[in-house]
């Protein structure tokens, strides 16, 4: 048995470990799998201290591998699956991957990928479903050729996921939590898992309705599960569906981002009226600023059991604000958790008090912190001192101790609760060569919070026309995610520039986000 699973499939034998769109796992089978797994990988050349991708949806098997890599010591990289092949080339090359898994859907942008010289290092391919060429494994195939004898010399791997910064390319983020030396005893898993059952209320069962690869998504999913608990789940998101999920499997705990929640308050009224929930006891969501509004009909319709929470990749949950707390002090983003101190520092390095607002860093208590992967400036630049780190934000404390964020200090656009940096837009339309100069800004979007929009100069000679507009479209299509590609664009002869030639992004962005009540801007 698999050090994570096997009191739980002792204990809970039959009953049920995990529920995707197609089938279900007990968590004796949960159990059996796992250990399958892990004996492949190994069989594969694949162990403690080695490194693999994922790019596959919400399903039985991302947690089958999760698990598999949490006790076989492997380091596993949730990867966005709506990136293109370039992007999924950079992220496997980078992470130092030796074995990508891939739901079929995705398949041949994966494929396309390991073309790239930058995948040279990946010695296996392994597909959820009907393998497409014959460099890939099926997934079943591979999990049924392992024994399902309890591997010997278990011990813990943790995720490292990708965040994109404002200098393009995306980064790896290796979290102390996360990631413990080589050779750690998988049971730290159980503890941290532990502490995350007992934070949604205890053992229960999870709806994970948005992306496993974000890494709030993860923890509130994955981690209860280490706890002891069941997650269901859904691979594209729908709200009455999300509705029938928690009543029929009387779920516990859910995590949602403010999108989720306007497209849960618009359902029709028929349908949310034949909703239950009793069972619910926590509700998360995060990612973005939720409109008041919003949450309010939500705490009205689901009542008290809304709590948010602010934090990163990088530094795990910071702050939490539960409904009531919300009630009284709307537009905080609540208290910091017992082990979190945040450090308010003004722009010529000093320590400021309550009410005075600055850039917002962060000290775990507990000693956790984090390293960017291969990219040490990065991580200097991120931090004041070994330990105190920034998320960008700009904030103060008020005297009840509640944090309040005032203005994003980092070049971010955030929509439907994806982080967005236009560094990476703004580096791919800038090497197309009928673009002279361009500028990426998030601006109003009554749904999703933001959308990306491309201020841009054409080169000399060039119309900025519709003409233009479809060609730089295809070319962001074949060289972005579609949730980077820009939704506008505007043609300019200039853009506005500081003395020392950097955009004016807010001279950009004020006509748009006139009138709007933001959060953040």
């Amino acid at each position: 048995m698999s050090a994570l699973t096997a009191g739980f499939a002792a204990e809970k034998g039959d009953q049920l470990a995990l529920a995707d769109d197609t089938r279900t796992r007990s968590w004796a089978e949960f159990d059996e799998r796992v250990n399958r797994l892990i004996h492949s990988f190994r069989d594969a050349g694949i162990g403690p201290g080695d490194t693999i991708a994922v790019v596959a949806g919400n399903c039985n098997e991302w947690f089958e591998t999760a698990f598999a890599c949490a006790s076989g010591g492997i380091v596993f990289v949730p990867v966005n699956w709506h990136l293109v092949a370039a992007e999924l080339a950079y992220i496997i090359g980078d992470s130092g991957s030796k074995a990508v898994i891939v739901g079929h859907q995705f398949h041949d942008e994966v494929a396309k990928a390991l073309d790239d010289e930058r995948c040279s290092g990946v010695d296996l391919a392994v597909v959820i479903g009907a393998p497409g060429d014959d460099r890939f494994q099926n997934f079943d195939d591979f999990v049924a050729a392992g024994s399902p004898d309890e591997p010997e010399d278990q011990s813990f791997g943790g995720p490292m996921f990708y965040t994109s910064g404002t200098t393009g390319n995306p980064k790896g983020v290796r979290a102390s939590l996360t990631n413990m030396p080589e050779g750690a005893d998988p049971a730290i898993w159980q503890l941290i898992g532990g502490g995350f059952a007992e934070q949604v209320g205890g053992v229960g069962t999870t709806v994970l309705c948005g992306p496993f690869y974000h890494s709030a998504q993860w923890a509130y999913s994955f981690l209860p599960m280490l706890g002891g608990s069941a997650t269901v789940m859904q691979h594209k998101y729908d709200s009455a569906g999300v509705l029938k999920l928690i009543d029929d499997y009387q779920a516990t705990n859910i995590h949602l981002v403010p999108t989720q929640m306007k497209r849960l308050v618009d359902l029709p009224d028929d349908v949310k009226q034949s909703f239950d929930g009793s069972s619910l006891r926590l509700v998360l969501h995060g990612a973005a600023p939720c409109p008041p509004a919003v949450k309010q009909a939500m705490i009205d319709w689901w009542g008290p059991v809304i709590t948010e929470y602010y934090g990163s990749t990088e530094g795990s949950v910071i702050t939490m604000i539960n409904s009531e707390e919300w009630m009284a002090k709307g537009g905080s983003v609540g208290k910091p958790l017992e082990n979190m101190e945040i450090i308010v520092v003004g722009e010529n390095g000093e320590r400021l008090g309550a009410n005075e607002s600055g850039t917002l860093y962060f000290r775990n208590g507990m000693g956790m912190d984090f390293e960017y992967h291969n990219a040490p400036d990065k991580t200097a630049d991120s931090h004041l001192e070994p330990g105190v780190f920034t998320t960008g934000d700009v904030g103060y404390v008020d005297d009840d101790g509640y944090l309040w964020l005032s203005d994003r200090k980092i070049d971010m656009i955030i929509s439907g609760g994806v982080n967005i940096y236009p560094a990476e837009i703004e580096n791919a339309l800038g090497g197309h060569p009928l673009v002279g100069d361009v500028a990426v800004i998030g601006v109003p979007n009554e749904e999703f919070g933001e959308e990306v929009k491309a201020i841009v100069v054409p080169n000399d000679g060039v119309d900025g026309d519709d003409e233009l507009v479809s060609t730089l479209t295809t070319f962001c299509r074949e060289n972005l995610a579609g949730f980077k590609r820009p939704r506008s664009y505007e043609f300019v002869e200039a853009l506005p520039r500081t003395g020392t030639g950097k955009v004016q992004k807010a001279k950009l962005r004020a006509p748009f986000w006139e009138g709007h009540d933001t959060r953040i801007l």
